[in-house]
């Protein structure tokens, strides 16, 4: 399957989930999209559109100021 990624580092909310849902817009079922954040609001605004959106949370790692979010688009 398709992984998307989107680096979204020296962007502040709520412009992280923007580019995250048109991503997702666009995206083929069943792809992989891993976004890249550094604004610590991202960690919860991007969950948080993922469960809005009916989309599957695969994972979230946080290091330092970095967080990488991964989520998966349903077929």
């Amino acid at each position: 399957m398709n992984e998307i990624l989107l680096d979204t580092r020296g962007h502040r909310c709520p412009v992280p989930t923007l580019k995250l849902r048109r991503a997702c817009e666009t995206a083929p079922p069943g792809s992989t999209l891993r976004v890249l954040a550094d604004d610590p609001l991202a960690r919860i605004d991007i969950p948080h559109f993922i469960a809005q959106a009916g989309l599957e949370l695969i994972g979230i790692e946080s290091e330092g100021r970095m967080t990488t979010v991964t989520l998966r688009k349903p077929l």
